[in-house]
């Protein structure tokens, strides 16, 4: 199995908090995966740290191929929409683009197609504060497919979203997966990520409880799904 990301015994602490703990994952290349834990259980540190964003206290892993301790190597072929994406509220949603592009150094010929694949190509001249929270995480999306990134990272990316958002996103993330990319999707709603991914990895507390194909948690039945919702007590705490 080629993976996109690979980790062994991923740790992070904060003072005497272990936030991440000893976190073994296995990402295939090519499959939309849910990261899927409640508030608190680590995912959001965890991302970071695949992102170069925040260093691991213990443990090794790759992404792309490429050594975690080398984040220069991978992370150009690497998009990802972490938190609330940061832009110019005066800015026309283009125009915004415009300026990440500059700034990480890509082409900004890409930015009608990108504004094209996330639905938002009538509303690019329009100013990003008039946007609705859908359309500034579809801009988000956007932002981070101007690399034309291997793998795309989305964290939390329904959060706040209404039932068409939400819709309009598992659409999105779809068709980001049907150009060959592998897309990690973190949320803390199990239900909603197994619409839209074929794999899962389910995190509490730091630790890995389960890690597969969509189908074979599914397979084990509701008694199987409950299990591990009933797990999902943490609602405080980094993420």
């Amino acid at each position: 199995m080629t993976t996109a990301i690979s980790t062994r015994g991923l740790t992070k602490r904060y003072g005497a908090r272990t936030v991440v703990d000893h976190l073994d994952l296995d990402v295939p290349a090519g499959v939309v995966a849910g990261f899927v834990g409640p508030n608190g259980a680590g995912k959001t540190t965890t991302l970071r740290m695949l992102l170069g964003l925040v260093r691991p206290d213990a443990g090794t892993g790759s992404v792309n191929g490429v050594p975690l301790t080398q984040p220069a190597g991978y992370l150009p072929r690497v998009g990802a929409l972490i938190e609330s994406p940061a832009f110019y509220p005066g800015l026309s949603g283009a125009r915004n683009l415009a300026v990440q592009a500059t700034l990480g150094g890509l082409d900004p010929a890409g930015i009608p197609a990108v504004l094209e694949r996330v639905g938002l190509a009538a509303r690019g001249a329009s100013s990003y504060q008039s946007y609705s929270l859908g359309m500034r995480q579809r801009l988000g999306i956007a932002a981070a497919l101007l690399g034309d990134p291997a793998l795309v990272v989305l964290d939390e990316p329904t959060n706040g979203l209404d039932p068409a958002g939400i819709r309009e996103m598992r659409g999105i993330v779809r068709s980001i997966n049907q150009d060959g990319r592998t897309v990690l999707v973190s949320s803390h709603l199990l239900a909603e990520v197994e619409q839209v991914c074929d794999w899962l990895i389910v995190i509490g507390e730091g630790r890995r409880l389960f890690q597969g194909p969509t189908r074979d948690l599914l397979a084990g039945g509701g008694d199987l799904e409950e299990h591990y919702l009933s797990m999902f007590t943490s609602t405080e705490g980094t993420s």
